[in-house]
């Protein structure tokens, strides 16, 4: 039986194992390696060498006195069984050779005969040499083991990156397929405004999903390349959970759950993203409805505890398993893939809301009783206790209803042209180029009172546009706002550097178009 002294810890890779022919031979030659820091574990036996081997060793020093043991057959087994990185030093001190010929055949793999009687000087010098070796094999094995997990990792990254992509098709072609079925509908019910209502709500509604789970992806690329900047501001919470109930209401409305919602009296404010915010907890609410059977139940509460403001969701849906509680915040981690995939989703959600929440200093959690069991999401935030700033008056979005004179650039035509018939639709006089150098001429005799402009055009390119015309005198105070699929932080600063007032993402909705146009 092993010693306490015995049981297995990070030292045991450098002591020395010593199977001395008597007890006192065995004190001798452990005072000698303590002597030069060398640690030693007297062996009761071949049996008992075999559990301290196991169990982790730098080298095994054994006699000519000792070899005759019957039970040396079973240590052997155990040498010649060692993993592949392993390869223990075995030293053995042999009467003028006596011995040593019987040991090499035995195949050992890494043997030191010494002669015995030696001197102190060659034993200690020979038991460090075979101590760095052994050095040696352990870094090989904390590599191969580094190396494995690296693999394993990569081979998980693949596998989970196949089943991404897999399902970001399906779940692009859901909302592509309606609306494509959506355009060819017009033209057959133009003359009914009921069924041409209902066919461009249907269309606005896919879309409106096409763009969140574009925003998703784009959202966890910034945050993962620390990107995405907060637009902090003194928030009452209660705001925060109003916006983000009003955005899910549809998906909410759709499966038929009844919303219990309990907010105190009192403000509850964080230093806080709004937008962000409303994100983070509009994809817990949304996840509740996707995951709860139609006519359940889902309850949104805000409370706070101690200094932190904590927002629930609770939902009697199909719960989590326990091995799920901690992965539901990894990237494209899905619980149940069939269900998902007929609501629509990526997987990214719950990784995006850990990210913004963190962001805010926050946490987030999980806890289930288990699978059909329902489920608990909490957000946790500092609160702070400042009196809130003087607000600024936001001027009301309305510049769709003042006619203005509105250059629209580019290149991609379907996409000019529908902006342009957006516009004019609502009264303003709208020019439409596909490139810069037309779009300079055509500014010059239209002069027009706000451009919106692609960036990436080819030949002059949207930089180049705005630079240039920002040089001439007459389109100082005219609004120009970059029109593009870019919306990264840097493009955005790029955009303002050339001289653009404002930066939209395509496709930019009415009211960002609308609030743009109010500042003139």
């Amino acid at each position: 039986m092993m010693n306490a002294q015995d049981v297995p810890d990070h030292s045991y890779s450098e002591r020395v194992i010593v199977l001395a022919p008597t007890a006192r031979d065995g004190e001798v030659t452990a005072r000698l390696l303590a002597g030069v820091s060398i640690h030693s574990v007297l062996g009761q036996g071949w049996r008992h060498a075999e559990d301290l081997i196991r169990a982790g060793a730098g080298a095994l020093m054994v006699t000519d006195a000792t070899l005759a043991d019957p039970a040396f057959k079973g240590l052997l087994r155990a040498l010649q069984s060692q993993p592949s990185w392993s390869n223990l030093p075995v030293l053995a001190l042999c009467r003028h050779g006596h011995q040593a010929s019987a040991l090499r055949e035995a195949g050992l793999r890494n043997l030191t005969v010494m002669d015995r009687p030696t001197s102190t000087r060659v034993m200690v010098s020979t038991v460090k040499t075979a101590l760095r070796g052994r050095r040696w094999q352990y870094q090989i094995r904390d590599q191969m083991d580094s190396l494995q997990q690296a693999d394993r990792s990569l081979r998980l990254a693949d596998q989970r990156k196949d089943e991404f992509l897999a399902t970001l098709a399906h779940e692009l072609r859901n909302p592509l397929a309606p609306i494509r079925t959506g355009l060819q509908l017009l033209l057959r019910v133009a003359d009914d405004p009921v069924k041409l209502r209902g066919v461009t709500d249907m269309m606005e509604r896919q879309m409106s999903q096409l763009l969140c789970l574009l925003d998703d992806l784009l959202e966890v690329s910034r945050i993962s390349t620390g990107k995405l900047l907060l637009q902090r501001e003194r928030l009452d919470l209660r705001r925060v959970v109003e916006t983000a109930l009003e955005a899910c209401a549809p998906l909410v409305a759709r499966g038929g759950h009844r919303l219990d919602v309990a907010l105190p009296d009192e403000e509850i404010c964080v230093d806080g993203d709004l937008t962000r915010l409303v994100q983070s907890l509009s994809n817990i609410v949304n996840n509740a409805a996707k995951y709860t059977p139609d006519g359940g139940r889902i309850s949104v509460a805000l409370g706070r505890a101690g200094e932190a403001a904590v927002l629930t969701v609770t939902d009697n849906g199909i719960g989590l398993p326990p091995d799920m509680l901690v992965r539901v915040f990894d990237m494209f981690a899905q619980v149940n893939r069939a269900l998902e995939r007929s609501q629509g989703g990526l997987g990214v959600g719950l990784a995006l809301v850990r990210s913004l929440v963190s962001l805010h200093g926050g946490t987030v959690s999980a806890q289930s009783p288990g699978p059909g069991e329902g489920s608990t999401f909490t957000i946790t935030l500092p609160l702070v206790h400042e009196l809130p700033q003087a607000a600024v008056a936001a001027k009301a979005a309305q510049g769709l209803a003042t006619p203005r004179s509105i250059l629209v650039v580019d290149d991609n035509q379907d996409a000019a042209e529908s902006l342009a018939m957006l516009l004019g639709i609502n009264g303003h006089e709208v020019r439409v180029e596909h490139g810069g150098h037309a779009a300079l001429e055509t500014a010059v005799s239209f002069l027009p009172q706000a451009v919106f402009c692609d960036l990436g055009m080819p030949g002059m390119g949207g930089y180049e546009f705005a630079t240039r015309l920002r040089q001439d005198r007459r389109f100082a105070n005219a609004l120009l706002v970059a029109l593009t699929g870019w919306g990264a932080e840097e493009d955005k600063e790029r955009s303002r550097a050339a001289g653009f007032d404002a930066h939209l993402t395509k496709p930019a909705s009415v009211a960002a178009v609308a609030a743009l146009l109010a500042r003139l």
